[in-house]
Parts: structure tokens; sequence; C-alpha cells
């Protein structure tokens, strides 16, 4: 009777043990690389929130901040492709390709696409005094006084970064760059008037917009957006310009397709959930939640288009 109990015991800590593995077990870790508090950071956060229960599992974010997000990409990229390490990634993944002269991995083999978590449009504002109202005028303003007007930025190397370069190689001005160590920093001296223009994200800007205390000249998405009705497109004036930071979920290169689709299916139903939604909307982002499918080709065709501009720059890495 005593070896039958043993043998029940064991059997039940066997089971209890198996579904600790399942439900519980190693949790999934989300690498980020950038600090806590910011936007990729709060994102991970939230799309961690609803992705445990639509595993059963536990989901983390680690912070690992350094190299314009290239030190938790290496971390991931070399780690094993069995769905515990992922990384939430933004658009320097894309730009880091070119900005850097060599990478610990390659920013396509080394990682498997899961999901576009969301596109994040920037606004391109002036401080109240400059006398340029639109696009139009801010090109002629420019060309009128080449090397006289300065762009805030926040990161060498960031999406805003170059979504000012974008648009200086696209309209063929001469607009200086004064580098700030974070948005915060250069979004106070455009409201100051220190320096006259800033690519910000909507996020960042719209109150400001809204207080009068600074003007929005252009969206850069390909189509008016709806809170800014009244402010062009850049696109209406430089055809083709378009520029949105992107939010994505990968994990390492040669992920189980079986895998791959489990873990995006989960980060796709969070997406979806009302508190991710929110969370989007008060960072001015959009949300996406395509198919790993879909991902890939874009994260591709990112890299390409980014390249470009990232040469036309000359910038490098800070």
């Amino acid at each position: 009777m005593k070896r039958r109990n043993i043998l029940i015991s064991s059997a039940a800590l066997a089971l209890a043990a198996g579904a600790r593995a399942q439900v519980g077990g190693v949790p999934v870790r989300i690498l980020v690389g950038a600090p806590a508090g910011g936007s990729t950071d709060t994102l991970a956060r939230t799309l961690a929130a609803s992705m445990g229960p639509a595993l059963g599992r536990t989901v983390i974010v680690e912070n690992r901040p350094g190299a314009g997000g290239n030190i938790a990409a290496e971390l991931v990229a070399k780690a094993p492709p069995d769905g515990n390490t992922l990384l939430m990634s933004f658009t320097s993944h894309a730009i880091n390709a070119t900005l850097y002269p060599s990478l610990p991995f390659d920013p396509v083999k080394d990682f498997t696409p899961l999901t576009l978590v969301a596109s994040a449009p920037s606004i391109l504002v002036a401080h109240p005094s400059l006398p340029a109202n639109n696009v139009k005028e801010l090109i002629a303003l420019a060309k009128a006084k080449p090397g006289q007007l300065n762009f805030a930025i926040g990161s060498v190397g960031s999406s805003l970064h170059m979504a000012g370069e974008a648009f200086k190689m696209q309209s063929g001005v001469d607009i200086v760059n004064i580098p700030y160590k974070g948005t915060a920093p250069a979004v106070q001296d455009v409201l100051a008037g220190q320096v006259q223009l800033m690519f910000a994200a909507v996020g960042n800007a719209q109150a400001h917009i809204q207080a009068g205390k600074l003007k929005a000249l252009g969206v850069t998405t390909a189509k008016r957006l709806p809170q800014f009705p009244d402010v062009m497109a850049i696109a209406e004036v430089l055809p083709g310009y378009e520029s949105s930071a992107w939010f994505g979920l990968f994990g390492p290169g040669r992920m189980q397709p079986d895998v791959a689709r489990k873990i995006s299916d989960a980060a796709r139903k969070a997406i979806a959930t009302p508190e991710m939604q929110k969370r989007l909307e008060s960072e001015g982002a959009i949300p996406v939640g395509n198919s790993p499918e879909q991902f890939a080709p874009f994260v591709q065709s990112e890299i390409k288009r980014w390249a470009k501009v990232v040469k036309f720059s000359g910038a490098k890495p800070e």
C-alpha cells in the first residue's frame, strides 16, 4: 500500500510538473533594445500582458538598450529558435542594416519575422515664429535661405532623423541637423524657438499643436491623418514621400513554422484587445497585426528603402 501511494504521488507530481511546463514553465522573454518607459518598451509590456493568456505561459519583458537596439537584437539572433526568446524591435532594425558598417548578425537571415505590431506616423512641426505655414512654403523658404534653417533630431539614425533626411533628399533643400540626446530635449528647444523645425511622433506633438505652441506643416503618411485634416501630407508636394516608424515582433532565425505561427497568432490576438488598442492610440500609433508571410517582405523592403536615405545622410552611429 505504501509503495502504491508513492507511485500515485510520483505520478501526480509528474502531471503537475507537465502542467507547469505548459502553463507556467520557462517564461517567454521579449527583449527590448530601448530603455524602460519609451514607446517600444510600453508597447512590448502591453503586448506581453495579453500574449501570456493566449499562449498559456508567462511572458516577461527585458530591457537591453544600447547601440540603436543592436544589443537586444544580437541576443535574440543567437538564442535557440524555440520561441522562448523574442525581440520587440522598431524601425532602427531596418535603418541599422546600412547605418552600421558591420553587425554581429544578419538583420534578415538571423530573425524570424512574426508580426508587424503597429506603425506610427510622424508630423513635421515648426516653432510658430517660422514664416512658413505648410510644406510648400517651407521648401521655398529653405531654398531662399540654404543652411540657415535647423532640424532638431532626438537620436542619430532614428526614424525621425531619417524622415528629415528623406525630406531633404527629395526636396533638394539644405537644412542643418541639430542632434540631441533624446526626443524630450529636442522638443523643448523647438518649443523655445532655439531650433525652428522637427519631425516628431504624433503622440509627442499633438498636445503642443493643439495648444498653439507648435505649428504643423505636414504629415509623413501617404494621405492626411484624420486627427489633422487641415495639415497636408508631405506627399502632396513631394510625390512618393512616406515615413512612419514601426514596431515589430521577431524571433530567432530558423524557427519551426508551427512555433512561429503559434506565437504570431497569440501576438495578433493581443493586438486586437481593447487594452492594446488603447495603448497604441495613446502613442499615436496605428495597429497592424499582420501574418509572418506579410511581415517578412515588409522588413526586407524597409532595409532596401532606408539604405538610400542613410547613404544620402552620411550619418554615422553614435
